[in-house]
């Protein structure tokens, strides 16, 4: 009778979970087609450092193990939940046929629970005593977050029940803290078969239960995450906008507005999320008191498909007839993001926000025409004057008056080309860092060019807006003319145009050797080929742009740089490097009014302040304008100045 009981559990419980199975995954077919199977050998190595070695959760090094030793504790006890789905039905079962291994099974098997058993406290302790500030979901998620701790307690501490009480013994079972407690308690294993059998029914239904419970719930991710790892965007794809085809006349739709415009990855994302607000927690844009969350986005994507899929064998068209954008998403949101990639940075299994959200604002832009009213300015700045501000590209040479720079058209093999960019060219204070960084260049020997007039906007910021039509148009403008001179070097002081040269471009047929300018600097100094010999006794604390440096990973070189100037100290933020703020210009943000609360700038600026710096170095035109903002904000433009890596190094060169 106990078999038939147990044999009618077993298939109710994997048929239900295989229901749920079938159903998610019909749901991401509702997405668009994505190719995320290529390269599988690199796609394993991110899944055994990511997903299983847990790396990225390490960023917080006790939440960080608290997870792992959970996660780990629920890989090592798969063989022990299949050891006890077998004993239903033979309950002399065990592994020990597998000898000395199966030694290694139990011994890890106590070791593991007592870690898990550790970690379910210390993770209950976070969440209710402490009160993590993250860890406060949009959507209330104690309850769930309560029940699935709960259950993972028991699971242990019934599979602990059946070990202490274990009716038989196995002549390679090393379970010594289970064996340990029996003799504590006195426990005589051939008389404890009912206690064995009691807590083995415990075991095996809330293993059931857990199963099923999992795809209603956030921790679906115990399931999705490792295959959101293996089909995360890989190294020559990472941190790139995925372009749209905008030659195919099939398409009926430009962008996303609702969840069949976005691909089943980005479907995947949203099941995959474990609201663990960490990216939530590094937003400049939620950290400042604007609506925007992107792990709020995430579960939106999510709530949105669950709640069509199931509408979709219903009549209910008020569902059906609801969007993703607007009616779960407002456009503040989206249009409060800096793309700054810190969500993405700090996802530990590997959510790709910034896709989605671009992909959204692409919808806007492209598909209903409905944007802030200051891009209709900027858009036409640059399809007339190919520059986001009303200059005219007539003058986009001047600031190299009396340097004696040559232009690309008078000699059409120069061995580097210097991209100036639009701030570069354009705004006076950031004509200013082109002209330092163009007399170092001369100084150390470097032959370059400039392109002159034919130099247009990058494309980066039309892109960012969701504008992918002006986007595409000036960037493949900027090969032609590139093309038509053998450019197959460039040096820019612009992150924003360093990151879309080097790895947007290639999108569109535009490979080229690019360099960041504090990557030239500092090849400068250690070189010798400048002499940095100037004293400068100065405190400098120098900020990160988020496209130098969680895009591209470039945070040594303008330190290495300004630390070979004598006399200079250089203090570090406590948000710095990958963990750095965001100035609030990326994405477009530069030319958006921030109308909601505090100005992401100053959060910056006062950080920096409160080292007490003489001087706050960028390497970036936008950081300059955030960070000079913000020093007038406060009051400080005539203790503090900001300073280009550029203008450091030539004011320290004799």
């Amino acid at each position: 009778m106990k078999i038939l009981i147990y044999l009618l559990i077993l298939l109710t419980a994997f048929i239900f979970f295989g229901y749920n199975v079938w159903r998610l995954i019909k749901y991401l077919k509702i997405g668009e087609k994505e190719n995320r199977f290529d390269k599988p050998f690199e796609r394993i190595k991110n899944v055994l450092t990511i997903a299983i070695g847990q790396t990225k959760l390490f960023r917080e090094p006790a939440a960080g193990l608290m997870h792992a030793f959970i996660f780990w504790g629920f890989l090592v006890l798969l063989i022990v939940v299949l050891e006890s789905i077998i004993q239903g039905f033979s309950p002399q079962f065990d592994f020990s046929f597998l000898k000395s291994f199966y030694g290694l099974i139990t011994a890890t098997q106590d070791i593991f629970g007592i870690l898990v058993l550790i970690s379910v406290l210390f993770a209950f302790y976070r969440r209710f005593v402490v009160k993590v500030d993250r860890l406060k979901s949009e959507h209330d998620g104690h309850l769930d977050a309560s029940l699935i701790l709960i259950m993972i307690l028991i699971i242990i501490l019934s599979m602990f029940g059946q070990n202490i009480f274990i009716h038989h013994e196995s002549l390679y079972d090393y379970r010594f803290i289970s064996r340990a407690v029996a003799g504590i308690l006195g426990v005589i294993p051939s008389e404890n078969y009912l206690f064995f059998e009691i807590c083995w029914w415990i075991h095996i239904l809330i293993i059931f239960t857990f199963l099923n419970y999992l795809p209603y719930s956030k921790h679906l991710h115990v399931l999705t995450s490792v295959p959101s790892v293996y089909f995360a965007k890989l190294a020559d794809s990472k941190n790139t906008l995925k372009p749209i085809n905008l030659e195919d006349e099939s398409l009926s739709h430009y962008g996303a507005l609702d969840i069949e415009h976005l691909t089943w990855k980005q479907l995947f994302d949203g099941y995959t999320c474990t609201e663990c607000g960490r990216c939530t927690s590094a937003c400049p844009a939620a950290t400042t008191g604007k609506k925007l969350s992107p792990r709020k986005v995430i579960m939106d994507i999510r709530q949105r498909l669950m709640d069509k899929g199931l509408a979709l064998n219903s009549t209910n068209n008020e569902v059906i007839n609801k969007s993703l954008v607007h009616n779960y998403i407002s456009d503040e949101e989206l249009w409060a993001c800096t793309t700054c990639n810190a969500c993405v940075q700090e996802c530990p299994v590997m959510i790709e926000h910034i896709d989605s959200i671009v992909e959204m604002r692409r919808g806007l832009v492209l598909t209903e025409a409905n944007f802030p009213n200051e891009l209709n300015v900027v858009f036409k700045n640059l399809e007339n004057n190919f520059t986001p501000w009303a200059f005219s590209y007539e003058d986009r040479d001047a600031w190299a008056d009396g340097l004696d720079i040559p232009i690309a058209s008078q000699n059409n093999e120069p061995t580097y080309l210097f991209w100036v960019g639009c701030a570069g060219s354009f705004d006076e204070r950031y004509k200013k860092v082109s002209r330092s960084l163009a007399q170092l260049m001369k100084k150390a020997g470097i032959d370059f060019k400039i392109l002159g007039k034919e130099e247009k906007c990058s494309g980066d910021a039309a892109r960012r807006l969701g504008n992918e039509y002006l986007a595409q148009i000036l960037m493949k403008e900027n090969i032609q003319t590139l093309e038509k001179y053998n450019i197959k070097k460039i040096i820019t002081a612009c992150p924003h145009c360093y990151h879309s040269l080097k790895n947007e471009y290639k999108q569109f047929g535009g490979n080229y050797e690019v360099y960041h300018h504090t990557e030239i600097i500092q090849k400068m100094v250690n070189t010798g080929s400048i002499k940095v010999n100037k004293a400068i006794a100065k405190r400098v604390t120098y900020h990160d742009s988020c496209y130098l440096g969680r895009y591209n990973n470039i945070y040594n070189e303008p330190r290495e740089a300004i630390q070979k100037i004598n006399g200079l100290t250089l203090l570090e933020m406590p948000r710095s490097k990958d963990r750095g703020f965001c100035c609030g210009a990326g994405g477009g943000r530069m030319f958006l009014e921030e109308t909601e609360g505090k100005r992401i700038n100053e959060e910056r600026t006062e950080e920096a302040l409160n080292l007490k710096p003489d001087i706050i170095s960028s390497a970036c035109p936008f950081c300059m304008t955030m960070l000079t903002d913000g020093i007038k904000a406060k009051d400080s433009a005539e203790k503090v100045q900001v300073k280009d890596i550029a203008e450091l190094i030539f004011e320290a060169i004799e």
